[in-house]
């Protein structure tokens, strides 16, 4: 399974990373990331797509990377639209890696913390749904419905395996 999930993680997310890597190994699922399990030989990007192409799945773990305080949504552009409160933005690697996965046609499952928008990140986007990121303080109904994504997906990367 390719992970695309930034390397730098505060602890919350280093925590939510674990429940997704915990997951895939309750299904004997073996995750791949540049720059953890794959390092670079070559250009990253091309490491990215190289790595990809030996996996029958994508997961896709929308972290907040940087906060933007302040700003405007296509500037110059009318009519002006401000941000009126912080904006979170991912690390651009997941836009990268999900195109390259999408386009490879392996199964996607993306998670996202609150707020995160734009790219893969929108719902509409891919063919993949876009969940919330799994916490420690998931509740009993999250949990379940955490694992029902993680069954159903892992239905979709056998059969793209066995293809």
């Amino acid at each position: 399974m390719f992970v695309s999930c930034p390397t730098r993680l505060t602890v919350d997310q280093a925590i939510s990373r674990k429940l997704v890597l915990d997951e895939l190994e309750r299904y004997q699922l073996e995750p791949r990331a540049l720059g953890r399990s794959d390092y670079p030989t070559e250009l990253p990007l091309r490491e990215v797509y190289t790595i990809a192409k030996h996996c029958s799945g994508g997961v896709i773990l929308g972290f907040e990377q940087f906060l933007a305080t302040g700003g405007s949504w296509n500037r110059g552009v009318a009519p002006r639209i401000n941000a009126d409160k912080p904006v979170p933005f991912p690390s651009s690697w997941n836009h990268l890696e999900a195109g390259v996965l999408f386009g490879l046609r392996i199964p996607l499952v993306v998670f996202r913390e609150p707020d995160l928008t734009g790219g893969v990140f929108d719902n509409g986007v891919t063919d993949a749904f876009i969940h919330k990121m799994p916490t420690d303080k998931m509740d009993e109904e999250d949990r379940a419905g955490f694992v029902q994504v993680f069954l159903k997906w892992q239905a979709s990367v056998r059969e793209h395996y066995y293809r």
